[in-house]
């Protein structure tokens, strides 16, 4: 297998700590999206769509999204189990994955793109060049907070994401609860259930990466 990585950015990220959370050893190739290389020849080979991560599987194919990395590394790599055991924990944690991917992830990326000088002309990732709009990093914003809440709400009802296991959910609802700091905002102190499992998600080695 062959990862496709850049360090700076939270999808990215999201593999790299599920696939330290099995205990793999993967060959990984960084690729700068701050240099652009993710638009160069070379790397739109392996990825039209010009986006990261990519996980080259054991029979060749280019997989370029989060889950589908993650579904075939916990097929080839069962323990420890980190989408689900039962039919219930599997459906749990793929619906708590994709609020977190919806309500969390596109509400930062919607504050970050649309607002930052860095994004300016590349407000949506892929080989498109897209203008800013204003109106939807503030909105964006505003989603950020609604998805604060929300995390609040759930982990005051349960450990994790997703049950009492830790999972993918986790994982994808930390990063982007981390990457949240780009558009200068960061759960509510007052926010304890949060807190509390912002604590635990960070004591584990893989939240380092």
């Amino acid at each position: 297998m062959i990862f496709y990585d850049c360090p700076t950015a939270p999808s990215p990220r999201r593999a790299r700590m599920f696939i330290a959370e099995k205990g793999l050893d993967i060959e990984t190739r960084a690729v700068s999206i701050a240099d652009g290389e993710q638009l160069a020849p070379a790397f739109l080979k392996v990825n039209p769509r010009a986006t990261v991560p990519v996980l080259i599987t054991d029979e060749g194919t280019a997989l370029t999204e989060n889950v589908a990395i993650a579904t075939y590394l916990e097929a080839m790599h069962p323990d420890p189990p980190l989408m689900g055991r039962t039919p219930d924990e599997k459906a749990r944690v793929a619906m708590w994955n994709a609020i977190a991917e919806a309500q969390g992830g596109m509400a930062v990326a919607e504050a970050f793109r649309n607002a930052h000088p860095a994004m300016k002309g590349r407000a949506l990732p892929g080989p498109l060049d897209l203008p800013q709009i204003p109106d939807l990093a503030e909105r964006g914003r505003r989603r950020v907070a609604a998805y604060f809440d929300l995390l609040e709400t759930r982990l005051s009802e349960s450990p994790w994401m997703a049950g009492d296991a830790f999972s993918l959910a986790d994982i994808t609802a930390f990063v982007f609860t981390d990457f949240a700091r780009v558009v200068k905002m960061r759960p509510p102190e007052d926010h304890a259930a949060t807190q509390a499992w912002l604590d635990r998600m960070r004591a584990r080695p893989a939240a380092a990466l």
